[in-house]
């Protein structure tokens, strides 16, 4: 969500009684801190930076948020280890991203306080593993409460997720379609028209491969990896296309970052509103299933 969670976005989902995340991406230390003081002018409730470790300044941004008292960081792309403690010490709730069972017990045991497990549904950087059957996997594997992502994007997916032993959900995709997120509307309007193929994958080669809408950047990207480029060639192409898309609306040559979710998406709303909405969905159908149990 680097780009794309913002603090325009950030706040109204904090404001809202949800927990809006800034995404750091790669965004220098004095980036972070200013953002971070936009966010506390927009509301006093909690938020959270998400760190990537491929981060260039992953260290000078963890020492933003452990000065900056954030109250939530949550990790993604690698552990995080060498940084929890120093964290946690400024009070933060640390919830790394995980996209298997190994990471999960491995940041457990370094003091996480919970997981975010991450299914390959998601949008951007994923795993291989689909959310279904990884949030119970990482469920039963620890002890520390586990938030489930990829693939929700609507009252369902939370009540799916419960079901599944998790104590909350992470959306992304679901959320670029608000009206406080900054990106430009062609992307927003690109998924909303996507189906439940709208997206694709490229980047394996990389070991950490990236799930967008389709279009002919992602049918070049996922070309140059058949013709075996180098990674560095692969780098090099894939550089600056999120930032093309989210602020220059190029659907083209953009890389339109988004989840299977994207299919669930059909309207661009209010924050507030699409939070009452899942919430409001949640509840009715918790309140519907009791009759599918029998006596």
């Amino acid at each position: 969500m680097a780009w794309v969670a913002t603090p325009e976005l950030v706040g109204a989902v904090s404001e809202a009684g949800a927990l809006g995340i800034l995404g750091a991406g790669n965004a220098p230390p004095a980036v972070v801190e200013t953002q971070v003081r936009e966010i506390r002018a927009m509301t006093s409730r909690p938020f959270g930076v998400n760190v990537p470790m491929f981060s260039p300044f992953v260290q000078d941004v963890m020492e933003v948020c452990a000065r900056e008292k954030v109250p939530v960081v949550t990790t993604g792309a690698g552990n995080p280890g060498p940084y929890i403690s120093t964290l946690k010490r400024a009070g933060a709730f640390v919830i790394p991203l995980v996209a298997s069972v190994a990471l999960a017990r491995r940041v457990e045991r370094a003091g996480a306080d919970a997981v975010i497990a991450e299914g390959s549904d998601s949008g951007g950087h994923t795993g291989d593993v689909g959310t279904l059957p990884l949030v119970p996997q990482v469920v039963d594997a620890v002890g520390i409460p586990v938030i489930a992502a990829g693939g929700i994007a609507d009252g369902r997916g939370l009540v799916a997720a419960l079901a599944l032993g998790a104590v909350g959900v992470q959306m992304g995709t679901r959320f670029i379609c608000t009206e406080e997120c900054v990106v430009h509307r062609n992307y927003k309007d690109a998924i909303v028209r996507a189906g439940d193929r709208g997206t694709t994958t490229a980047g394996h080669s990389l070991g950490h491969p990236v799930r967008a809408l389709r279009n002919q950047m992602m049918h070049r990207f996922r070309a140059l990896e058949k013709e075996q480029c180098t990674e560095d060639e692969l780098v090099a192409f894939g550089e600056g296309k999120l930032r093309l898309a989210v602020e220059r609306g190029d659907v083209v040559h953009g890389s339109l970052m988004a989840g299977q979710s994207c299919g669930l998406t059909r309207d661009v709303v209010p924050a507030a509103e699409l939070i009452q909405r899942i919430v409001s969905e949640a509840e009715a159908l918790l309140l519907r299933l009791p009759q599918h149990v029998s006596e």
